[in-house]
């Protein structure tokens, strides 16, 4: 900090009065400081307690359907008929909709459309709703 002692009566004082701006600074901060203890209150909330009435959700085994390059089927990992299938897939559609199974449809890279299509087409027309297919990084 420099500091002008004498010199001439004529020039004017070019330096910046600070003082008032370090009064509004440390008004501030007081304020600050008195205003954060409010902004921390907690709120205190009276939640319900929860009940042991309800089961716990039933967990469905998924169906994996497998169709083979030359047509055929896995149900699950054992091999099946297509007459077989048509018989597991109306069993499963029988059940209500909360409680059918996923179909996981893994078709082979090198199966027929034909095979795949008659498998979605009797699911859907049974009524089976969870349908999805599985695998698919394959034909990547």
């Amino acid at each position: 900090m420099g500091m002008s002692v004498g010199g001439a009566e004529d020039s004017s004082m070019v330096d910046m009065n600070t003082t008032p701006l370090i009064d509004v600074m440390l008004v501030l901060l007081i304020m600050f400081i008195i205003t954060l203890p409010i902004m921390t209150h907690a709120v205190k909330l009276d939640m319900p307690r929860p009940t042991q009435s309800e089961p716990p959700p039933q967990v469905i085994e998924p169906i994996n359907l497998e169709i083979d390059f030359d047509g055929t089927y896995y149900w699950n990992g054992n091999a099946i008929s297509e007459a077989t299938l048509m018989g597991y897939l109306q069993g499963a559609a029988r059940k209500p909709v909360e409680e059918q199974p996923e179909l996981h449809l893994r078709p082979n890279k090198r199966v027929k459309y034909d095979y795949v299509a008659r498998v979605l087409a009797a699911a859907q027309r049974m009524g089976l709703k969870k349908i999805g297919f599985a695998g698919n990084e394959q034909f990547m």
